[in-house]
Protein backbone atom coordinates (compact mmCIF):
# COMPACT_ATOMS: atom_id res chain seq x y z
CA UNK A 1 0.00 0.00 0.00
CA UNK A 2 1.84 3.08 -0.94
CA UNK A 3 1.32 6.36 0.69
CA UNK A 4 1.16 8.40 -2.26
CA UNK A 5 -1.57 6.69 -3.26
CA UNK A 6 -3.77 6.99 0.14
CA UNK A 7 -5.78 9.98 0.04
CA UNK A 8 -5.40 12.59 2.77
CA UNK A 9 -2.79 11.05 4.35
CA UNK A 10 0.92 11.88 4.93
CA UNK A 11 4.05 9.95 5.47
CA UNK A 12 6.14 11.14 8.24
CA UNK A 13 8.49 8.54 9.21
CA UNK A 14 9.52 5.22 8.64
CA UNK A 15 9.45 3.33 5.15
CA UNK A 16 7.22 4.51 2.18
CA UNK A 17 5.24 1.00 2.19
CA UNK A 18 2.71 -0.52 4.33
CA UNK A 19 3.29 -4.18 4.02
CA UNK A 20 5.15 -3.51 0.51
CA UNK A 21 8.72 -4.21 1.57
CA UNK A 22 9.55 -6.44 4.26
CA UNK A 23 11.19 -4.93 7.23
CA UNK A 24 12.30 -7.37 10.33
CA UNK A 25 11.40 -5.32 13.06
CA UNK A 26 8.64 -2.26 12.15
CA UNK A 27 5.08 -0.84 13.87
CA UNK A 28 2.29 0.31 11.35
CA UNK A 29 0.37 3.30 13.33
CA UNK A 30 -2.97 4.61 11.66
CA UNK A 31 -2.69 8.33 13.28
CA UNK A 32 -5.26 11.43 13.78
CA UNK A 33 -2.50 13.10 15.55
CA UNK A 34 -0.47 15.92 13.99
CA UNK A 35 2.43 14.53 12.58
CA UNK A 36 4.64 17.40 13.97
CA UNK A 37 3.51 16.58 17.84
CA UNK A 38 4.33 12.95 16.91
CA UNK A 39 7.50 13.00 15.76
CA UNK A 40 9.74 13.67 18.50
CA UNK A 41 7.97 10.60 19.83
CA UNK A 42 8.40 7.84 17.10
CA UNK A 43 11.98 9.48 16.80
CA UNK A 44 12.70 8.28 20.01
CA UNK A 45 11.32 5.04 20.06
CA UNK A 46 12.96 4.22 17.16
CA UNK A 47 16.47 5.33 18.55
CA UNK A 48 15.74 3.15 21.73
CA UNK A 49 14.59 0.26 20.24
CA UNK A 50 15.52 -0.17 16.41
CA UNK A 51 12.10 -0.94 15.38
CA UNK A 52 10.85 1.15 12.07
CA UNK A 53 6.91 3.16 12.39
CA UNK A 54 5.67 3.99 9.70
CA UNK A 55 2.90 6.52 10.47
CA UNK A 56 -0.38 7.15 8.03
CA UNK A 57 -2.19 9.95 9.45
CA UNK A 58 -5.01 11.80 8.45
CA UNK A 59 -7.19 14.14 10.15
CA UNK A 60 -10.48 11.96 9.20
CA UNK A 61 -11.65 8.55 8.34
CA UNK A 62 -9.03 6.43 9.96
CA UNK A 63 -11.71 4.35 12.23
CA UNK A 64 -13.91 3.57 8.97
CA UNK A 65 -10.86 2.34 6.95
CA UNK A 66 -9.06 0.41 9.61
CA UNK A 67 -12.80 -1.26 9.73
CA UNK A 68 -13.26 -1.30 6.10
CA UNK A 69 -9.24 -3.19 5.84
CA UNK A 70 -10.54 -6.26 7.80
CA UNK A 71 -7.94 -8.63 8.61
CA UNK A 72 -6.16 -7.27 5.35
CA UNK A 73 -5.63 -3.93 7.60
CA UNK A 74 -1.83 -3.23 8.10
CA UNK A 75 -2.52 -0.86 11.38
CA UNK A 76 -0.89 -2.49 14.24
CA UNK A 77 -2.15 0.69 15.84
CA UNK A 78 -4.66 3.97 15.96
CA UNK A 79 -3.64 7.14 17.89
CA UNK A 80 -5.83 9.83 18.10
CA UNK A 81 -6.63 13.18 19.89
CA UNK A 82 -10.02 12.35 21.03
CA UNK A 83 -11.51 10.03 23.20
CA UNK A 84 -14.56 9.71 21.25
CA UNK A 85 -12.61 8.26 18.03
CA UNK A 86 -11.18 5.63 20.70
CA UNK A 87 -14.75 4.64 21.38
CA UNK A 88 -15.52 4.68 18.05
CA UNK A 89 -13.16 1.85 17.44
CA UNK A 90 -13.88 0.06 20.42
CA UNK A 91 -18.06 0.39 18.85
CA UNK A 92 -16.80 -0.81 15.38
CA UNK A 93 -14.89 -4.16 17.15
CA UNK A 94 -11.82 -3.49 15.51
CA UNK A 95 -9.69 -3.35 18.78
CA UNK A 96 -7.84 -6.24 20.94
CA UNK A 97 -7.08 -5.70 25.01
CA UNK A 98 -4.63 -3.68 25.70
CA UNK A 99 -2.32 -6.16 28.62
CA UNK A 100 -2.91 -4.72 32.12
CA UNK A 101 0.52 -4.76 32.54
CA UNK A 102 1.01 -1.91 30.45
CA UNK A 103 -1.94 0.12 31.86
CA UNK A 104 -1.67 -0.59 35.30
CA UNK A 105 0.77 2.73 35.43
CA UNK A 106 -2.35 4.59 35.10
CA UNK A 107 -5.12 5.78 37.02
CA UNK A 108 -8.29 4.12 36.39
CA UNK A 109 -10.18 6.79 34.56
CA UNK A 110 -7.76 6.78 31.88
CA UNK A 111 -8.23 3.05 30.81
CA UNK A 112 -10.74 1.74 28.95
CA UNK A 113 -12.62 -0.96 31.21
CA UNK A 114 -12.21 -3.31 28.72
CA UNK A 115 -9.13 -2.51 27.41
CA UNK A 116 -9.99 -1.18 24.54
CA UNK A 117 -7.67 2.26 24.79
CA UNK A 118 -5.41 3.69 26.77
CA UNK A 119 -4.74 7.39 27.42
CA UNK A 120 -1.03 8.61 26.45
CA UNK A 121 -1.43 12.08 27.34
CA UNK A 122 -3.77 14.80 28.66
CA UNK A 123 -4.72 18.27 27.42
CA UNK A 124 -7.59 20.84 29.70
CA UNK A 125 -10.19 22.34 28.39
CA UNK A 126 -9.63 26.20 29.60
CA UNK A 127 -10.01 29.78 29.09
CA UNK A 128 -8.42 32.18 27.39
CA UNK A 129 -9.28 35.77 28.59
CA UNK A 130 -7.71 39.16 27.57
CA UNK A 131 -4.68 40.91 29.76
CA UNK A 132 -6.48 44.33 29.32
CA UNK A 133 -10.40 43.88 29.40
CA UNK A 134 -10.77 40.64 31.90
CA UNK A 135 -10.13 41.13 35.46
CA UNK A 136 -11.40 37.82 36.85
CA UNK A 137 -8.72 35.51 38.15
CA UNK A 138 -11.46 32.23 38.71
CA UNK A 139 -14.28 31.33 37.06
CA UNK A 140 -16.85 28.84 36.06
CA UNK A 141 -17.69 27.15 32.10
CA UNK A 142 -21.21 28.08 33.93
CA UNK A 143 -19.91 31.68 34.03
CA UNK A 144 -19.71 31.45 30.18
CA UNK A 145 -23.76 31.77 30.42
CA UNK A 146 -23.45 34.85 32.44
CA UNK A 147 -25.16 38.18 30.61
CA UNK A 148 -22.05 40.05 31.71
CA UNK A 149 -20.22 37.91 28.89
CA UNK A 150 -23.15 38.86 26.17
CA UNK A 151 -20.68 39.31 23.18
CA UNK A 152 -17.36 38.91 24.39
CA UNK A 153 -17.42 34.85 24.11
CA UNK A 154 -15.25 33.25 21.23
CA UNK A 155 -14.58 29.25 19.94
CA UNK A 156 -15.02 27.06 17.75
CA UNK A 157 -17.35 25.12 16.04
CA UNK A 158 -20.19 23.30 18.37
CA UNK A 159 -19.25 19.85 16.87
CA UNK A 160 -15.69 20.21 16.92
CA UNK A 161 -14.49 16.95 18.98
CA UNK A 162 -12.88 19.18 21.59
CA UNK A 163 -16.30 21.12 22.25
CA UNK A 164 -18.17 18.07 21.74
CA UNK A 165 -16.20 16.31 24.58
CA UNK A 166 -17.03 19.52 26.88
CA UNK A 167 -20.83 19.49 26.30
CA UNK A 168 -20.75 15.71 26.91
CA UNK A 169 -18.77 16.46 30.42
CA UNK A 170 -21.20 18.97 31.00
CA UNK A 171 -24.03 16.07 30.53
CA UNK A 172 -22.37 13.05 32.48
CA UNK A 173 -21.95 15.96 35.47
CA UNK A 174 -25.53 18.04 35.15
CA UNK A 175 -28.45 16.46 32.91
CA UNK A 176 -28.94 17.16 29.50
CA UNK A 177 -31.43 20.00 30.91
CA UNK A 178 -29.17 21.89 32.54
CA UNK A 179 -26.56 21.50 29.97
CA UNK A 180 -29.24 22.73 27.46
CA UNK A 181 -29.86 25.59 29.13
CA UNK A 182 -26.28 26.63 29.31
CA UNK A 183 -25.11 25.97 26.09
CA UNK A 184 -27.88 28.19 24.87
CA UNK A 185 -26.06 30.63 27.18
CA UNK A 186 -23.11 30.36 25.80
CA UNK A 187 -24.45 30.58 22.43
CA UNK A 188 -25.97 33.75 23.18
CA UNK A 189 -22.95 35.14 24.57
CA UNK A 190 -21.20 34.64 21.45
CA UNK A 191 -19.45 37.53 19.73
CA UNK A 192 -19.12 35.51 16.46
CA UNK A 193 -20.76 32.46 15.21
CA UNK A 194 -18.19 29.87 15.97
CA UNK A 195 -15.26 29.22 13.29
CA UNK A 196 -11.42 28.45 13.36
CA UNK A 197 -9.45 26.69 15.50
CA UNK A 198 -8.19 27.44 18.90
CA UNK A 199 -5.18 29.14 18.23
CA UNK A 200 -7.68 31.25 16.12
CA UNK A 201 -9.60 32.19 19.14
CA UNK A 202 -6.69 33.56 20.76
CA UNK A 203 -5.63 35.78 17.89
CA UNK A 204 -9.93 37.26 17.94
CA UNK A 205 -8.96 38.25 21.65
CA UNK A 206 -5.51 40.15 20.50
CA UNK A 207 -7.43 41.90 18.07
CA UNK A 208 -10.59 42.69 20.10
CA UNK A 209 -13.19 40.89 18.64
CA UNK A 210 -13.59 39.07 21.78
CA UNK A 211 -12.38 39.28 25.01
CA UNK A 212 -12.76 35.72 26.33
CA UNK A 213 -12.44 31.86 24.42
CA UNK A 214 -12.23 27.76 25.42
CA UNK A 215 -9.13 26.43 23.98
CA UNK A 216 -6.81 23.51 24.87
CA UNK A 217 -4.14 24.51 27.64
CA UNK A 218 -1.09 23.41 25.22
CA UNK A 219 -1.86 25.77 22.48
CA UNK A 220 -0.81 28.38 24.44
CA UNK A 221 3.04 26.69 24.31
CA UNK A 222 3.28 26.16 21.14
CA UNK A 223 2.48 29.81 20.46
CA UNK A 224 4.86 30.71 23.45
CA UNK A 225 7.45 28.68 21.53
CA UNK A 226 6.49 29.85 17.67
CA UNK A 227 9.22 30.90 16.18
CA UNK A 228 8.15 30.12 12.39
CA UNK A 229 4.99 32.09 13.07
CA UNK A 230 6.27 34.71 15.77
CA UNK A 231 2.98 36.83 15.61
CA UNK A 232 1.58 33.77 17.57
CA UNK A 233 3.74 35.35 20.55
CA UNK A 234 1.77 38.57 20.34
CA UNK A 235 -1.52 36.85 20.35
CA UNK A 236 0.00 34.75 23.20
CA UNK A 237 0.78 38.19 25.21
CA UNK A 238 -2.47 39.20 25.47
CA UNK A 239 -4.11 36.50 26.96
CA UNK A 240 -4.38 34.88 30.52
CA UNK A 241 -5.28 31.49 31.29
CA UNK A 242 -7.74 30.14 33.47
CA UNK A 243 -8.56 26.34 35.07
CA UNK A 244 -12.62 26.63 34.96
CA UNK A 245 -13.91 25.18 38.09
CA UNK A 246 -10.67 24.54 39.67
CA UNK A 247 -12.25 25.18 43.34
CA UNK A 248 -14.41 21.86 42.68
CA UNK A 249 -11.27 20.33 40.82
CA UNK A 250 -14.11 19.85 37.71
CA UNK A 251 -11.80 21.40 34.76
CA UNK A 252 -12.59 19.06 31.85
CA UNK A 253 -9.63 17.08 30.31
CA UNK A 254 -9.80 14.88 27.32
CA UNK A 255 -7.07 12.77 26.10
CA UNK A 256 -4.77 11.71 23.36
CA UNK A 257 -4.89 7.96 23.43
CA UNK A 258 -4.20 4.40 21.82
CA UNK A 259 -5.65 1.47 20.94
CA UNK A 260 -4.54 -2.03 19.28
CA UNK A 261 -5.70 -2.60 16.25
CA UNK A 262 -7.67 -6.19 16.20
CA UNK A 263 -5.49 -8.18 13.29
CA UNK A 264 -2.54 -6.32 14.28
CA UNK A 265 0.57 -8.12 12.34
CA UNK A 266 3.08 -6.82 14.40
CA UNK A 267 1.78 -7.16 17.80
CA UNK A 268 4.65 -7.28 20.40
CA UNK A 269 6.23 -4.73 18.82
CA UNK A 270 2.90 -2.63 19.17
CA UNK A 271 2.90 -3.82 22.55
CA UNK A 272 6.07 -2.58 23.23
CA UNK A 273 5.55 1.34 21.55
CA UNK A 274 2.02 1.76 23.95
CA UNK A 275 5.00 0.53 27.05
CA UNK A 276 7.43 3.35 25.70
CA UNK A 277 4.63 6.20 25.10
CA UNK A 278 4.02 5.17 29.23
CA UNK A 279 7.49 4.71 29.80
CA UNK A 280 8.77 8.26 31.99
CA UNK A 281 11.10 8.87 28.87
CA UNK A 282 8.24 10.00 26.45
CA UNK A 283 5.56 10.79 29.22
CA UNK A 284 8.54 13.70 29.81
CA UNK A 285 8.51 14.09 25.67
CA UNK A 286 5.01 14.68 26.01
CA UNK A 287 5.08 17.39 28.89
CA UNK A 288 8.76 19.52 27.36
CA UNK A 289 7.54 18.87 23.77
CA UNK A 290 4.15 19.12 22.76
CA UNK A 291 2.93 21.10 26.38
CA UNK A 292 0.57 17.95 27.53
CA UNK A 293 -0.27 16.95 31.28
CA UNK A 294 1.51 13.48 31.72
CA UNK A 295 -0.74 10.66 32.42
CA UNK A 296 1.41 8.78 34.57
CA UNK A 297 1.63 9.83 38.06
CA UNK A 298 4.84 11.37 39.39
CA UNK A 299 6.26 12.82 35.57
CA UNK A 300 5.78 16.25 36.07
CA UNK A 301 4.82 19.03 33.60
CA UNK A 302 6.72 21.36 31.68
CA UNK A 303 8.19 24.46 33.70
CA UNK A 304 6.19 26.54 31.35
CA UNK A 305 3.03 24.92 32.03
CA UNK A 306 3.57 24.57 35.86
CA UNK A 307 4.04 28.47 35.49
CA UNK A 308 -0.03 28.48 34.44
CA UNK A 309 -0.86 26.92 37.87
CA UNK A 310 -2.53 24.04 39.40
CA UNK A 311 -4.58 21.62 37.26
CA UNK A 312 -7.29 20.41 39.30
CA UNK A 313 -8.92 18.04 36.71
CA UNK A 314 -12.59 16.84 36.71
CA UNK A 315 -11.82 13.14 37.69
CA UNK A 316 -15.05 11.95 35.80
CA UNK A 317 -13.88 8.44 33.40
CA UNK A 318 -13.12 9.28 30.28
CA UNK A 319 -15.85 6.36 29.52
CA UNK A 320 -18.43 8.43 31.24
CA UNK A 321 -17.99 11.30 28.66
CA UNK A 322 -17.82 9.00 25.34
CA UNK A 323 -21.53 7.71 26.68
CA UNK A 324 -22.71 11.00 26.08
CA UNK A 325 -20.56 12.16 22.85
CA UNK A 326 -24.11 11.62 20.43
CA UNK A 327 -26.34 13.55 23.08
CA UNK A 328 -23.89 16.42 22.56
CA UNK A 329 -23.39 16.48 19.63
CA UNK A 330 -27.61 16.50 19.39
CA UNK A 331 -27.75 18.96 21.36
CA UNK A 332 -25.21 21.29 19.79
CA UNK A 333 -27.53 20.84 16.82
CA UNK A 334 -30.93 21.14 18.42
CA UNK A 335 -30.05 24.64 20.21
CA UNK A 336 -27.96 25.98 16.69
CA UNK A 337 -24.87 26.59 18.38
CA UNK A 338 -23.18 26.86 15.48
CA UNK A 339 -25.78 29.68 14.25
CA UNK A 340 -24.19 31.80 16.94
CA UNK A 341 -26.03 34.71 19.22
CA UNK A 342 -30.07 33.71 18.72
CA UNK A 343 -31.07 37.12 20.51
Amino acid sequence: MNFSKSLAATLIAGTSFFGAVAVAEEINVYSYRQPELLKPLTDAFEAQTGIKTNVLFAKNGLVDRLSSEGQNSPADILLTVDVGRLDAMKKADIWQPIPTDLTSVLPSNFVDPDGAWVALSARARIFYVSRDRVDETAMTYEDLADPKWKGRVCTRSGQHSYTIGLVAAQIANYGEETTKTWLEGVRDNLARKPTGNDRAQVKAIFSGECDIAIGNTYYMGKMVTNEEEPEQKDWAASVRLIYPDAENSKTHVNITGAGLAKNAPNLENAKKFIAFLLSEQAQSIYAETNFEFPVVPGVASSDLVASWGELKADDLALVAIADKRDDASKLVDEVKFDEGPQN
